[in-house]
């Protein structure tokens, strides 16, 4: 036999070898599973995922597939649900079985082994800290008392607003600042020393939880983030963390020493639940500095991406522009906007909805399955990953009319809410893990956007057009336009 065929066959063994065994190893049983594309070895649909933004390729993917959808992400089983009807199917009929969270290596360095209540596995310590959370945390009486810290941050922003006048500025970047603020101080209070440094580390670690990672799709191939120097970069920003969160716990621990803890922050509750010691596991500093982790990091990129949404669509549309601001500049009384006005802002609230709709989390944080369940007729096997595009729930045609167009009077007659009854509009999640911090962060959206259509006339930069306005998502640390909008704020004042 020549030497080229023996290397050939040698070569062609090895690659069959390669190939049997890795199937071995991710050997399920395949009777009945959703529909989905042909996967090819080793990597399975990892390579279906380009081409956009994955809400985007996912929706296109289910289009062709199904609302169901099973692809294979390297070894990690994953289905995808794109329309609200098996959204409920995984948030109410089988809430239970999708109740936990797939565990990832940046999870278990960043989040303190997961002790935080995002990513902790499903079980007693996840449900008694879910209960302090809604309880205790963020229930409507402590979440009022976190009012005058909004309202002395929306006139923060208001002011430098103001010395900007006339004068063309980033939009995102007085956004993110006002929700950051707002959220760190009702967080770990105002004696944080190290805030710049703590907001710069929480963006890293967005970064590394949302960002793609090749070793989350082969869970035995952890040494990549090793070799490529993902986990010593993890490992240096947590103990950065580490230090920053360990100093606010001493500091709140010596204020509650000294009795100088009038306003409650939600360090200072959580200290005094611990100190308490009455609870069924007790926690743990390293319990409380991951739950203070998930409230800074939860609502800091949503909140003001919204925002920045919410104010894209209306400079894209004037007419939408000057309704919402005739409400606000009608219902509002004087020159302050209080809570009570908001409740009569019916156009606001429908326009927020629709920012949601169009432009909310487009894919939740990804479920785990805790044992074989059916869903729509299908075998979903035990510990397989299941994402929820939300983007494609919002954009449903038959749940939806003109489902791509922005226009809140779609809501002016419809009692749809984001509060995760109705699978049409999840900006939140749904079921049990449904994001607990809705009331928290829907009042710094209502209170900042209504600020923003009070008190400025808005116009474009350098004759810009509303309609080319670029509209490209951008995947960063979440769902944000590409091209940051820059507007010219006009003090309502000036107009005057």
């Amino acid at each position: 036999m020549e030497p080229l065929t023996t290397v050939t066959l040698i070569a062609c063994s090895l690659v069959f070898l390669f190939t049997a065994y890795w199937a071995l190893l991710n050997f399920k049983i395949t009777k009945n599973l959703p529909p989905g594309p042909l996967k090819l070895p080793i990597i399975g649909n990892i390579h279906q995922l380009k081409g956009g933004v994955p809400h985007r390729v996912l929706r296109s993917l289910a289009r062709k597939y199904g609302p169901i959808m099973y692809l294979q992400l390297g070894q990690v089983p994953t289905v995808v649900i794109s329309t609200p009807k098996l959204a409920q199917e995984i948030f109410k009929t089988n809430d239970v079985v999708f109740s936990d969270r797939p565990t990832t290596i940046a999870s278990q360095i960043l989040f303190y082994k997961a002790q935080d209540i995002a990513w902790a596995p499903y079980g007693s310590y996840w449900r008694q800290m879910r209960k302090i959370c809604t309880l205790e945390l963020l229930s409507a009486k402590r979440v009022r008392s976190y009012s005058f810290i909004r309202d002395e941050e929306i006139m923060h922003m208001r002011k430098s607003l103001k010395s900007s006048a006339g004068r063309p500025l980033v939009l995102r970047d007085v956004l993110v600042q006002l929700v950051n603020d707002v959220i760190c101080r009702a967080t770990v209070g105002d004696i944080c020393k190290d805030r710049s440094t703590l907001i710069d580390v929480l963006f890293d670690i967005m970064r590394a939880v949302t960002s793609f990672n090749m070793a989350s799709y082969y869970p035995r191939l952890q040494f990549l983030n090793v070799i490529s120097g993902k986990q010593a970069k993890w490992l240096k920003r947590q103990k950065q963390l580490d230090i920053i969160l360990e100093d606010i716990l001493e500091d709140h621990k010596n204020n509650r020493r000294r009795g100088d803890n009038d306003q409650e922050d939600l360090v200072d509750v959580l200290l005094r639940i611990k100190e308490k010691g009455d609870l069924d596991q007790p926690i743990t500093n390293d319990n409380v500095k991951g739950v203070i982790l998930d409230m800074l990091i939860g609502g800091t990129s949503t909140s003001s991406m919204t925002l920045e949404w919410a104010m894209v669509e209306l400079m894209r549309k004037p007419e939408i522009l000057r309704k919402a601001q005739a409400e606000v500049r009608a219902t509002a009384k004087g020159n302050t906007i209080a809570d009570t006005d908001i409740q009569n802002m019916h156009y606001l609230k429908m326009l927020i909805k629709e920012t949601f709709r169009l432009h909310g989390p487009p894919i939740l944080v990804p479920r785990l399955s805790r044992k074989d369940c059916i869903v729509d007729r299908y075998n979903i096997p035990v510990n397989t990953r299941i994402l929820i595009n939300a983007w494609a729930c919002g954009t449903d045609p038959d749940s939806w009319e003109n489902p791509e167009s922005f226009v809140p009077e779609r809501f002016e007659n419809s009692s749809i809410s984001y509060m995760g009854s109705d699978f049409e509009l999840l900006p939140f999640g749904g079921g049990r893990r449904i994001c607990p911090g809705i009331a928290f962060g829907i009042g710094i959206i209502e209170n900042a956007l209504a600020n923003l259509l009070f008190h400025f006339d808005w116009e474009l930069p350098n004759g810009l057009k509303p309609h080319e306005i670029d509209m490209t998502e951008a995947i960063v640390l979440s769902n944000l336009p590409k091209i940051p909008l820059q507007v010219v704020p006009i003090p309502l004042s000036q107009q005057k």
